[in-house]
């Protein structure tokens, strides 16, 4: 191995490194197929894939830079009498440590490499992708493959969405929150990225530490077109790759016990109506799930905007499945077991699993993956005419776009070479839509650095 020393962007390393359990033993044709560059084959994907993870804690949150910067980076999977290495080229010298690569950042590569094989091999040749039911068991099993659902224990465990831009106060915040989870021995699932993702999950390390509690679960759910503007944080101690941000939305909802939102921008909007859209539905009436949106006394503004936005939007209902709580971290974790005790005394009645939500009703609209383009962002149907549960979807779909024009390195060449994006809305939904961007805009809630431009045009 031999490297260059300093952890800056142009660091860079050659080396080898071996798996450990399953990944170990890769079948002839799982090995052609992960160097297979071709159309059809995985290398460019796990070549994403694991730089994005070698290069976790860069500022940079632009797919395409961060790939343009290690052009030259490449993998080799070598095959030795004990198994499998990968080699690697021109790698990010951060993460390695005096020539050794980091375990943490190891551990993550091949849970990369783990998932990614999976689902190549598994999931679309067991199940139907069209059929609500098959989607639904397949996120099951990708899951399970992850050992993400081995906990049989109580009800713990708290999904935190939030920006990866956000101001030092909000992320300050965010780890209060997380250290008031901790000392009630509740765990922690983010998008595994940095800001309102990594913060709690810093606070809970805390808060377990005080209890004692050495095997705290962090865990972090991703999926390829985010994980190099949003690469996993160090303290993710379990990592999954979904396949698309639909199937990483629901392995959040049908995995947690509870939601806490702290703020953000375009990303954190999709998936609040995400949520909100799925309870709404006639079908989860009855469903229990704690939902809390929260930030510290710098954030009410905020707040009260997206509240307001929810409210002209999706109507009152939508407000009653959510409580704001501004300042106050241990309400916010009091509040969670509150919430957690619903969601028990609800799962034991109706014979569902603590660790798989089964019984949660997620429509085909919001299961489906929204492949974003000029034609399909401009295609979709924002109208109050809509029942509440298809506009939050169609709304949903305006956000996932904009979050592609802003740092997936698709839609960042889709809008150097067509322009923005134009979304369509009636004038109820148009003003609200717009009057919520250019918040997050002027917050600098869009991009970690440099000057914002907008990828979207409301018409």
């Amino acid at each position: 191995m031999t490297g260059y020393p300093g952890s800056d962007l142009a660091a860079i390393v050659h080396a080898r490194v071996s798996p450990k359990g399953v990944l170990d033993n890769l079948s002839q044709q799982e090995v052609d197929k992960l160097l297979d560059r071709g159309q059809g084959g995985l290398y460019p994907l796990f070549r994403r894939c694991a730089l994005a993870v070698l290069n976790s804690g860069t500022l940079i949150d632009d797919a395409r830079l961060i790939f343009d910067a290690y052009k030259d980076f490449e993998l080799r999977i070598v095959r030795e009498p004990w198994g499998i290495k990968l080699e690697m080229q021109h790698a990010p010298g951060s993460a390695f440590v005096d020539g050794e690569m980091i375990k943490g950042v190891k551990e993550h590569l091949f849970s990369v490499l783990r998932d990614i094989v999976y689902t190549h091999n598994e999931i679309g040749a067991r199940f139907d992708l069209d059929d609500p039911a098959s989607v639904t068991n397949a996120i099951f099993c990708i899951l399970r493959n992850a050992r993400a659902l081995e906990y049989k224990g109580r009800p713990d465990l708290v999904v935190c969405w939030g920006g990866h831009s956000i101001p030092r106060e909000e992320y300050d915040y965010t780890k209060l929150v997380g250290y008031e989870l901790g000392l009630r021995g509740l765990s922690v699932c983010t998008g595994c990225g940095p800001g309102a993702m990594k913060g709690p999950m810093k606070g809970a390390t805390i808060g377990h530490s005080k209890q004692r509690i050495r095997d705290g679960r962090y865990i972090g759910i991703t999926e390829p077109g985010i994980i190099a503007a949003e690469p996993p944080n160090p303290i993710v101690n379990q990592l999954v790759i979904m396949p698309d941000i639909e199937k990483r939305l629901e392995a959040f909802v049908r995995l947690c016990h509870g939601i806490i939102v702290f703020p953000g921008g375009a990303g954190t909007a999709e998936e609040i109506l995400y949520l909100l859209g799925i309870l709404l539905d006639p079908g989860n009436a009855n469903q229990p799930l704690p939902l809390v949106f929260t930030g510290p006394r710098e954030s009410a503004g905020y707040f009260r905007q997206l509240d307001r936005f929810i409210g002209r939007t999706l109507g009152e209902e939508a407000r009653q499945r959510y409580r704001i709580v501004v300042d106050d971290p241990a309400e916010v974790a009091r509040e969670m077991q509150r919430g957690f005790d619903a969601v028990r005394r609800s799962r034991r009645r109706a014979g569902d699993a603590y660790n798989y939500n089964w019984l949660l009703k997620i429509p085909r609209d919001f299961q489906q993956p929204f492949e974003v383009s000029h034609a399909a962002m401009a295609g979709l149907t924002l109208t109050m005419d809509q029942p509440v549960h298809e506009r939050a979807a169609n709304l949903r779909r305006a956000f996932s776009g904009i979050v592609a024009g802003n740092v997936k390195e698709r839609g960042i060449r889709l809008i150097e070479d067509r322009g923005p994006f134009v979304i369509h809305a009636t004038p109820e939904i148009a003003g609200p839509l717009d009057e919520l961007l250019r918040g997050f805009v002027a917050e600098r809630r869009m991009k970690l650095v440099g000057e914002y431009c907008p990828s979207y045009r409301i018409a």
